[in-house]
This record gives structure tokens, sequence and C-alpha cells, in this order.
């Protein structure tokens, strides 16, 4: 397998994972809301075979789309970026050492 078949294998996991955080959380939001998929449906003005596309996450889910979906439940969609935790050099070569407790910034009392 080729560099560049690697990058679009890892961008399509990446992808797929955007897409059931999306879903998992507007799944969340119109249980929250006590509305339907029906219910989304009609206030997007989309058929609801169309919600089920967008739902199963298998849809392009476009910046419009999530607007719209957004829109339609007076919802807010937010976009964070964050850099990926780097491992330590202990944990890199699984060393036993590597602690999971991180410091809470407060003094240790011995």
């Amino acid at each position: 397998m080729g560099i560049f078949a690697r990058e679009e294998s890892r961008t399509n996991l990446a992808a797929a994972r955007i897409a059931r955080q999306a879903t998992a959380s507007l799944a969340g939001l119109l249980a929250g809301q006590g509305k339907t998929r029906s219910d989304l449906a009609a206030a997007m003005g989309v058929s609801p075979g169309r919600v089920s596309q967008i739902m199963s996450g298998d849809a392009n889910l476009t910046v419009r789309t999530l607007a719209a979906v957004a829109e339609a439940l007076d919802a807010d969609v937010q976009i964070t970026f964050c850099a990926r935790p780097q491992p330590t050099d202990a944990k890199a070569r699984g060393s036993a050492d590597a602690s999971p407790v991180r410091s809470s910034g407060l003094p240790a009392h011995h």
C-alpha cells in the first residue's frame, strides 16, 4: 500500500469518526428536546428518508447540512479542532513507569 492510500484510509476513518460524533450529538439533542426524526424532517422541510440518511452517518455531512439541522432545531453547531495527545517517551517505550495520573497543580502532601 502506498503512502497516498494510507493517508486516504486514515482520512476515511477520521471522517467516519466525525460523522458518528455528529450523529450521536444530534440524536442526544433530539431526545433532549423530545423530538423525533419525523419532527426534524418536518422542521427541515425534507423527507424522513433524508433525515435517516443524515442520522446514519453514511451521508456526506456537509457544513450546509449541519447548519440546516441546527437551524431546524434552534441549536448551534460547535466544531473544535484539538491536537491529539502525544505519547510520552515512557509510554512510547512501553515502560511500566508511565503513570496515567496527571498533576492537579496542587502541592503534594507527604
